[in-house]
């Protein structure tokens, strides 16, 4: 027996694609015995047992494994006839793997090994510029996308205006085209190509220049603007300090005020009950008192002996009223 397939043993191929992987066979004049196919999934790990996906035997096809993979994996052709071929359909990035083809006609065995790498296309990348484009200033042009199999080749080409500059370089890895002293010159549109084994797409950015400010105006505003907000803290701060000696001058000149007054002169009501406590008086139930001084004249600023008040004997009550 023996697997006359060529060609190349590892095969990449977009997601979503159709994947024929090869296997055609002679079987030796002695090889009498029963047709046995197989095609298995090679474990990475050598210790673990390989997955039987598709087999041909007795005369008939019978799937294995996983039912996302098998029942899209069929053979191309009649494996009686010296073809056992499998296709699969809408390949996934998950049918990454090595594949065997085993071809057993007794006593006659042979197999095969083919590696399947599904990859995904490059998406619609994103160009944009990181810095400021002015003249005499540097330029960095970049280019990103968000999905795609490694590995992943950019390459920056200028659509109009003429070559590359030739103080720019640009990273294939990562995607920067760093533009060194940028000029007037160096404007103009730019193309990112990403690029990986199955596909490729671009994105375009128009690169302008610029240029640059007056930075001696730019310094002498700040300088303006920083006097500024300092007469202005230093104006805050006089402020303050003229509202705290406000406040203490008036506090001192209230505080002189009230030592200047006079005391309160006490009232009738309370030198009647010192009086009538003096000649040890006790109020009977029911008595009201008036002032001795009530409906009397109002007395002269000048100042006269202070008389007792005069006094006279009640006899209803039994004391001096």
């Amino acid at each position: 027996m023996q697997i006359t397939s060529t060609g190349s043993q590892t095969i990449q191929r977009a997601q979503g694609e159709t994947v024929m992987l090869g296997c055609t066979y002679t079987p030796a004049p002695s090889d009498t015995g029963d047709l046995d196919i197989e095609w298995l999934s090679v474990h990475p790990d050598m210790t673990q047992k390989d997955q039987l996906v598709i087999s041909y035997t007795g005369g008939q096809k019978l799937h294995y494994g996983d039912p996302s993979l098998s029942k899209r994996m069929d053979f191309t052709g009649d494996p009686a006839l010296g073809d056992a071929s499998v296709s699969i359909s809408a390949v996934k990035a998950s049918d990454t793997a090595t594949y065997q083809c085993k071809v057993k006609k007794a006593p006659g065995v042979d197999m095969r090994k083919v590696t399947l790498v599904v990859m995904v296309p490059p998406s619609v990348p994103k160009c944009w510029v990181e810095g400021v484009e002015e003249k005499g200033a540097d330029v960095s042009l970049r280019c990103k996308l968000s999905v795609g199999s490694t590995p992943l080749n950019y390459v920056w080409i200028r659509e109009s205006g003429g070559a590359i500059p030739p103080t720019a370089t640009q990273n294939s890895q990562t995607g920067e085209l760093m533009i060194r002293n940028h000029s007037e010159s160096y404007m103009g549109n730019y193309l990112c190509v990403v690029s990986n084994p199955v596909g490729k797409e671009q994105c375009k950015y128009t690169l302008h220049a610029y240029n640059p400010p007056n930075k001696a105006g730019i310094i002498a505003a700040a300088v303006i603007g920083a006097l500024l907000l300092l007469l202005l803290l230093l104006l805050l701060i006089w402020l303050l300090i003229c509202c705290c000696h406000k406040r203490r001058y008036e506090k001192e000149v209230a505080h002189e005020i009230r030592e200047d007054a006079p005391a309160p002169e006490s009232r009738p009501a309370s030198r009647n009950s010192s009086f009538r406590s003096v000649l040890g008086f006790r109020s009977p139930p029911g008595a009201v008192y008036s002032s001795v001084t009530k409906g009397m004249p109002a007395p002269s600023k000048q100042k006269a002996p202070h008389l007792p008040p005069v006094l006279k004997y009640d006899s209803s009550n039994g004391y001096p009223v």
